[in-house]
């Protein structure tokens, strides 16, 4: 057996025969017995059974205590030569599932590193939607080498899933559901469940369709429960949520969460059924939601990369669009007060209190954005609310604003930085401050969602610049009206 052997590179043959022989490496024979409680297999312990050679002991660790998902985590960690090499040590479906939650450049370097057949076992044992997520991140070289190890009938499918519009419902779907007919028995339908339910990514509900066009659903749980010879006709369920292929994923999403569904049937224009949604494909297109509304919240353009798979220049390039344009925005600021430069050179002290009510204003605003903006998401805030809206924000305004000024008021006393007159003043500036604040924050994402924006948008930084400029312009026209300067 060879010793100093190119992992990497190892052809099938060798691969099988170094597999094979593993079992004899072992210094101690008892090491082939495992103890009753598995110890975690860490990275730590994978590498050195990769050093010690124990292939088989860690083929069958892998197998029986590791989740996919945490592998795909570890495998982040090792280098080129054990990645490839644990990785064929993997089942089958191990392996195809490890693959999906692993980050793009290491999908991309395992794509170059295995053969053509490892490829297409890969293919095959992963789900269609899983595949196409798969296709969407790589190169365009890359992409054509894994549709030439694909099935024809299966490279048909996932190019018409590529051809859905991005962040519709048939761009997340999957096509590999079960179907059943309507004059089907219970017990002919558990046979069909039993012979083709391995290659479904869900068997709990099962759907009723005539020359394609969806008629019902079926739970497993009536299936198991009913008689035999009952027919589906009598047992399907015809009052049932459904999405089309070009709906919006996130409102689809929001379906199946909202309803407890475990899957939403997707029918095409003309009602055919041609895939489902499923709660686990729900819930990353809901994480993917948040994480670009957050992204748009805090004025950085959305990126699918993690923090660390960003580099310097992507994050630059995508930060640097926003604060160029609130930098440019805040010169409106300046040239108000620019504007107010003798009532500055005549009372100093107007310029202490700005941070103050521009800071106050903002915080304001930005409460108010964030509750529309989390309302309109989850289906809370329609557009035909807005006047009710905007009542209870001026409500909430008034009662925080009173709240504010007084203890401001108070603090200015007793501060010594202004008399009771300069107190009042600066409360008025607050109270008006707020109100403005409050009803920009809470109208302008539902202007947006209304003009088939994102709500998003309409947050912190434009929020803020947009208050700043109003503070800034009531202050002075308060100041100058009360002290007549």
């Amino acid at each position: 057996m060879k010793t100093n052997m190119d992992l990497s590179r190892m052809t099938d043959e060798e691969w099988g025969h170094a597999v094979a022989q593993s079992e004899f490496d072992y210094d101690d024979p008892a090491e082939e017995e495992f103890p009753v409680e598995r110890e975690e297999l860490t990275l730590e312990r994978i590498q050195d059974m990769l050093s010690n050679r124990h292939f088989k002991e860690l083929k069958e660790e892998l197998e029986n205590n590791m989740y996919p998902v945490d592998l795909a985590d570890i495998l982040e960690e090792v280098d080129e030569k054990q990645l490839v090499l644990i990785f064929r040590l993997l089942v089958k479906e191990e392996a195809a599932e490890t693959f999906t939650y692993m980050n793009s450049d290491l999908r991309e370097f395992l794509i170059n590193a295995l053969t053509d057949s490892e490829l297409e076992e890969v293919m095959e044992e992963m789900y269609l939607d899983d595949t196409v997520d798969v296709l969407e991140e790589m190169p365009a070289n890359v992409v054509d080498r894994l549709l030439m190890v694909t099935g024809e009938e299966r490279r048909a499918q996932i190019n018409l899933l590529l051809q859905y519009p991005e962040d519709s419902a048939g761009s997340v779907m999957n096509v590999d559901y079960i179907a059943l007919n309507k004059d089907m028995t219970v017990e002919e339908s558990i046979l069909k469940i039993r012979q083709v339910g391995l290659n479904r990514e869900t068997i709990y509900t099962c759907y009723v369709t005539e020359k394609r066009r969806l008629i019902g659903a079926v739970d497993i749980k009536d299936l198991l429960t009913t008689g035999e010879s009952r027919l589906i006709e009598e047992i399907m369920d015809t009052n049932m949520l459904y999405g089309e292929t070009t709906d919006d994923q996130e409102e689809v999403a929001r379906t199946i969460m909202k309803y407890g569904l475990i899957a939403l049937p997707i029918v095409d224009h003309e009602h055919c059924m041609v895939g489902i949604v499923t709660v686990d494909d729900a819930m990353l297109v809901l994480q993917e939601e948040e994480t670009e509304d957050i992204s748009i919240m805090a004025g950085v353009n959305p990126n699918d990369e993690s923090y660390f798979g960003t580099t310097v220049f992507e994050h630059v390039k995508s930060r640097i669009p926003w604060l160029l344009f609130l930098m440019l925005s805040a010169t409106v600021t300046q040239m108000i007060m620019n504007s107010y430069e003798s009532a500055i050179a005549v009372m100093p002290q107007l310029t202490g209190f700005i941070p103050m009510l521009t800071g106050t204003g903002g915080n304001c605003g930005s409460q108010s954005s964030a509750l529309m903006i989390r309302g309109l998401a989850v289906g809370e805030i329609e557009f035909k609310d807005l006047f009710k809206i905007i009542w209870k924000e001026i409500r909430v305004a008034i009662s925080v604003s009173l709240i504010l000024a007084v203890i401001n008021g108070c603090r200015i006393m007793l501060m010594g930085q202004g008399d009771v007159m300069m107190a009042g003043t600066i409360g008025v500036t607050m109270a008006c401050t707020v109100i403005i604040a409050k009803i920009v924050g809470c109208t302008l994402p539902l202007f947006a969602k209304k003009v088939g924006l994102d709500p998003a948008i309409m947050a912190t930084p434009l929020i803020s610049t947009l208050v700043d400029i109003s503070t800034i312009s009531v202050y002075f026209a308060i100041i100058s009206a009360v002290f007549k300067i």
